[in-house]
C-alpha cells in the first residue's frame, strides 16, 4: 500500500533503433512496474528489423509511439520529451531496466509528501545482455547531489536521474555522444530540492563502446566540464582523465 499522497506520474521514454536482441526486456520492466502511474513513450528511430514488432506486441502498454527517421539518439530523445505529461522525465533506452518490478512504487514510498522534488536520483547496476549483474557502476552517487557535483564526472548514471518534466530542456544536439552530461548539469542548476533515494533504480546494459566513439565522448565531456567549472578545475580534477585524452 503506497504511503506519499502526492503519487507522481512518471513519464518513462525508451528510444530504441535495431534493437531488437534487448529492446522487449525494456519494455517488460516498465509493465510489470507495481507501480500504476506511468506513462510509456517509445521513440524508434524506424528499425528494420524486428522491433515493430515487438512495439507492437505490447501497443496497449504503450502509451505514444513515435516511429520515424531522426537525427541521432539525443534528437530521438528531444522528441519524447516534446511528448512527456508526466511529473518526471525518465529515460530508459533499449536494454535498460528498472531494477526490479516495484522500483518505483519503493522509490515513491520514500520521497517527501509534502512537496515533489526537482530531481530524483539513485545507484545504478551494471548488467549483461542476459541480464546478469556485472558489478555496480564504478562511479558512486554523492551522498548530496548539486551541479558543482559533475565537476568530478557524471557520479549519476543518465537513467538513474529523474527530472521534474517542468525543469526539463532539450539536449543540445551539437554534442552527440555526451549531450546528457551537459543536459544534468542544466537541470541540477536550476534544482533546489534534490532526493537521493539510497536505491539502485535501475540496471544498465554494460556494452563496449569502439575506441573511436569512447576517445570522441571523453573530449565532448571534457569541453562540458571546461565550460562549467573552468579550465584550472577540471585539469586538477581529471589529471588521468587529461593524460588518456590527450597524450595517449
Amino acid at each position: 500500500m503506497m504511503q506519499n499522497s502526492l503519487m507522481p506520474k512518471f513519464s518513462v521514454i525508451t528510444v530504441t533503433y535495431n534493437a531488437e536482441k534487448v529492446l522487449e526486456k525494456t519494455i517488460d520492466s516498465v509493465v510489470e512496474q507495481s507501480y500504476s502511474k506511468i506513462e510509456y513513450i517509445v521513440i524508434d528511430g524506424a528499425s528494420t528489423d524486428s522491433t515493430p514488432k515487438i512495439v507492437e506486441k505490447y501497443a496497449k502498454a504503450i502509451d505514444v509511439l513515435i516511429s520515424e527517421p531522426d537525427n541521432g539518439l539525443y534528437d530521438a530523445m528531444n522528441k519524447g520529451i516534446a511528448k512527456a505529461t508526466g511529473d518526471y522525465v525518465v529515460f530508459l533506452n533499449a536494454g535498460d531496466t528498472f531494477h526490479c518490478v516495484d522500483t518505483l512504487e519503493e522509490l515513491v514510498k520514500k520521497m517527501p509528501h509534502d512537496v515533489l522534488p526537482d530531481v530524483v536520483y539513485g545507484n545504478t547496476a551494471l548488467v549483461k545482455s542476459n541480464g546478469e549483474f556485472i558489478k555496480m557502476r564504478r562511479l558512486k552517487p554523492p551522498k548530496e547531489l548539486t551541479w558543482k557535483s559533475f565537476s568530478k564526472g557524471m557520479l549519476v548514471c543518465h537513467q538513474a536521474f529523474f527530472a521534474k518534466r517542468e525543469l526539463v530542456e532539450d539536449y543540445n544536439l551539437k554534442y552527440k555522444y555526451s549531450s546528457d552530461f551537459d543536459w544534468c548539469i542544466r537541470i541540477l542548476k536550476k534544482s533546489n530540492l534534490i532526493f537521493n533515494s539510497n536505491q539502485i533504480l535501475v540496471n544498465y546494459l554494460e556494452e563496449g563502446l569502439t575506441t573511436q566513439n569512447r576517445k570522441a565522448s571523453l573530449k565532448e565531456r571534457f569541453q562540458i566540464m571546461t565550460n562549467y567549472y573552468g579550465l584550472t578545475r577540471t585539469l586538477v580534477n581529471h589529471v588521468g582523465f587529461v593524460f588518456r585524452l590527450f597524450i595517449k
